[in-house]
């Protein structure tokens, strides 16, 4: 198997793959307090409903006990009438309340998927960009979907450890309050040899093997979580394939190289051979040995117990002690403490189990911000005067050893419109990264108007720049939406932005206008639209948001030779007083820029116009230039 995703799985101070108690304790803690500032009605209604479920068969027990009772002595009518009376109010009265409230917690329930990523995304949305770049982050965090994706581990079973401990607890309370009885009531001395059942050996012997049960069933439940979290990692492995093989299959860009390349051989033949999901998987090969083992000893120790405790309470019924009435009661409320305290221990062997996966994502929700946000006001001009200086910056990512920028000093003049160029891996991406502050430089500065940008507030310095990368999202809202990055929008800038670049006759055909829907995934009457117009809806939402710095990635990449000349030849009015910032791989767009720069493994070795520049016979722009130049047309 390849091991591309694998990752070892870590193990606690005594070498066990499940949580020591007070570890386990501290992060379900923790994890209930998450979830109560989302959603504090599932916690509530939850418990509410464990208690009424666990109560409710108690109560039915109790009073069956005593019409069974009435039938089997004196059977007086109204006694009789009395009993069924109660049983049938408190039976109607308590299922509807459970069925009520088992709606409700449902209704909260239903929505847990969407309190876990709101979760996820309050995290990666305030993470630093350059720590939510990191490969090691993106891991951290996918394994953290695939364990929730494979068994629901982490915190989507948070919530339900939490009712469940609770049912049981219920339900090991309402067992003592019927059972403790049984212990009391004491055998007549003319019942004879079974007077020994009086005895407190007697019930110190019953009580141990209720709490053997309950401690030997956990203990074979902990062997068997700590074989599972052991192939955790390749069953999770499992599920990611699963999930690429469904996205394969029904990805609408695929469907074209999928039918005319028959690639559905090759991935559902890599799928299959894993052999996650058959018969022969490790899972399958844990439950058809030791762990079928472990489950159907783990089964059998409450039937044995079972067997002891008819004995008992049978005995006892026969000896004298108590009526055939309070059998029932008795051998109920007995079995359901057994089964109480079982699945008590069960709940808190599962939440040591689920621990081992909430340390990974308290690893991802306490990964810190280190990048300083600064604390000054950028200051907000009408005449766009802003300046910014690269001085002697230098940058490598964080675990490299490799400079990808090597003492890069430039100086950026307002309102001119400057082209970054060079081959791919020349650092061009990089410079963007770092002029919108998404790194800071491992050496030199950056400067605006003569000031460290890290000295300036973070979001008012991102608020100075408008970008369109290369690849660019929308998203399936309105086109007005899509454009004014909001839900309030001044529809006539809106109009102007979309006309700046180039899409009137496409805002003509819009059903609705700027209410027109991008793709369908949540409006049937929406739109598919074309990679230039996708381009061009992006070029209007950054000239929409009015930032003194524009910065185009490829931004004609998607487009025509007719739709590129056009964007070109309007290309001062599209920008007007601003700061523009471009990088391309189609050089002809340098020729209406002021300035050109040439990076070359990650350093600026040309800076000038395009007359400039190509009067340099032997530099590298003229060789860029001439490798292009017959696709040029003047």
């Amino acid at each position: 198997m390849s091991r591309i995703w694998k990752k070892s799985a870590k193990k606690g101070a005594s070498g066990e793959l499940i949580c020591s108690p007070k570890e386990a304790f501290r992060l379900y803690k923790r994890a209930v307090s998450l979830w109560r500032q989302k959603a504090g009605g599932l916690f509530l209604f939850t418990g509410l409903h464990a208690a009424v479920k666990a109560v409710n068969p108690y109560c039915a027990l109790y009073f069956t006990a005593r019409l069974l009772n009435e039938i089997a002595g004196l059977r007086r009518r109204e006694e009789l009438f009395k009993w069924v009376l109660v049983i049938l109010t408190v039976t109607v009265v308590l299922s509807l309340l459970q069925a009520l409230l088992y709606r409700v917690k449902m209704a909260y329930e239903s929505a847990q998927w969407n309190y876990t990523q709101t979760i996820y995304a309050d995290k990666i949305l305030n993470l630093d960009f350059c720590t939510l770049d990191d490969p090691k982050t993106y891991e951290l965090f996918s394994q953290i979907e695939q364990a929730e994706n494979w068994a629901g581990h982490g915190l989507p079973r948070v919530y339900w450890h939490f009712g469940w401990i609770l049912e049981e607890l219920f339900k090991i309370l309402g067992a003592v309050a019927l059972s403790v009885s049984l212990f009391t009531m004491k055998v007549p001395e003319s019942a004879g040899k079974l007077t020994v059942l009086n005895s407190p050996v007697c019930i110190l012997v019953l009580l141990l093997c209720i709490l053997g049960t309950g401690v030997g069933c956990s203990a074979l439940d902990k062997v068997m979580l700590s074989r599972e979290n052991q192939i955790a990692e390749e069953e999770k492995f499992g599920n990611r394939c699963f999930w690429w093989m469904l996205d394969f299959s029904s990805n609408q860009k695929r469907g074209m190289d999928i039918r005319l390349y028959e690639q559905e051989k090759g991935g559902i033949a890599c799928f299959q051979s894993y052999h996650l999901f058959d018969t022969t998987s490790p899972l399958a090969a844990l439950l058809k040995g030791v762990g079928g083992l472990l489950r159907a000893l783990s089964a059998l120790l409450p039937g044995l117990f079972m067997g002891i405790v008819y004995l008992y309470v049978c005995l006892k019924a026969w000896g004298g002690a108590f009526g055939i009435g309070m059998v029932t009661q008795y051998i109920g409320a007995v079995t359901a403490l057994s089964g109480g305290m079982l699945g008590m221990m069960t709940a808190l062997m599962q939440i040591r189990a689920n621990a081992f996966y909430l340390r990974e994502l308290f690893q991802f929700l306490d990964i810190p911000n280190d990048m300083y946000q600064g604390s000054l006001t950028v200051e907000k001009r009408s005449d766009r005067k802003y300046e910014i200086e690269f001085r002697d910056v230098s940058f490598r990512y964080p675990g490299s050893d490799s400079y990808v920028l090597h003492h890069v000093s430039m100086k950026f003049q307002v309102g001119q419109r400057l082209a970054v160029v060079g081959q791919n891996g020349s650092g061009k991406t990089t410079f963007i990264k770092l002029l919108c502050r998404l790194y800071d430089p491992t050496e030199g500065s950056i400067l605006l108007n003569g000031i460290d940008i890290r000295k300036y507030n973070y979001r008012e310095y991102l608020s100075v720049f408008s970008v369109v990368f290369q690849d660019f999202q929308l998203l399936s809202l309105p086109l007005s939406q899509n454009v004014a990055a909001s839900k309030v929008c001044d529809e006539q800038r809106v109009l102007e932005c979309l006309r700046k670049a180039g899409l009137e006759e496409m805002l003509q055909a819009l059903p609705k206008g700027l209410g027109t829907s991008i793709g369908k995934d949540y409006e049937e009457g929406g739109i598919q639209v074309s990679g230039g117009q996708g381009q061009k809806i992006a070029i209007a939402r950054s000239l929409y948001k009015d930032a003194a710095f524009i910065i185009l990635d490829e931004p004609t990449a998607a487009l025509d030779p007719v739709a590129e000349y056009e964007i070109y030849t309007r290309f001062n009015e599209i920008v007007g007083e601003r700061t523009a910032v471009y990088i391309s791989h189609r050089l002809s767009s340098c020729r209406f820029c002021d300035e050109i720069i040439v990076f070359h493994e990650g350093s600026v070795i040309q800076q000038g116009s395009h007359e400039e520049l190509l009067s340099k016979k032997d530099g590298k722009y003229a060789e860029l230039w001439n490798a292009q130049a017959k696709y040029y047309t003047k």
